[in-house]
């Protein structure tokens, strides 16, 4: 009896210590908001892929490839973006990517899917453009 009551508490004790990670799952972030918000800012936003490839093709590959491939492929990237934030708008209350609400994004393979790098391919959200600072710029002075 004293052997059963000691495995009896030292699993209800376990269970203490399994049960911690069910609070925060790992897609816990990725909400239906979040898709809708990612959702509406590639449509509105997903234009700022033209210049922003522009630019990056042209400190890769120089001026010519800048304002010719880039334009190119930043145009594809819009539409792409496009296509993506429609697809999440009208879908943004289910989670159908996994069972989630990540984005649909995969890395490129065989299937040549949309690659999620953030150098190279689509991010979560579009690019900014111009200097991105999050420190205020001016000080404070005491007298």
């Amino acid at each position: 009896m004293k052997k059963l009551a000691f495995i009896a508490s030292a699993l209800a004790s376990l269970t203490v210590f399994v049960s911690a990670d069910i609070h925060a799952p790992p897609a816990h972030t990725y909400t239906a908001e979040r898709k809708l918000g990612r959702a509406l800012s590639n449509i509105v936003y997903g234009i700022m892929e033209i210049p922003e490839q522009i630019v990056r093709k042209n400190e890769q590959y120089g001026r010519k490839a800048g304002f010719t491939y880039g334009a190119v492929d930043g145009t594809s990237r819009a539409l792409r973006r496009l296509g993506y934030g429609f697809y999440e708008l009208f879908t943004f209350t289910c989670p159908t990517y996994r069972g989630t609400f990540k984005p649909p994004y995969e890395r490129c393979g065989e299937d040549n899917r949309i690659e999620m790098n953030v150098h190279d391919g689509l991010s979560e959200f579009p690019p900014e453009l111009g200097a991105e600072s999050y420190f205020d710029h001016t000080r404070s002075q005491k007298y």
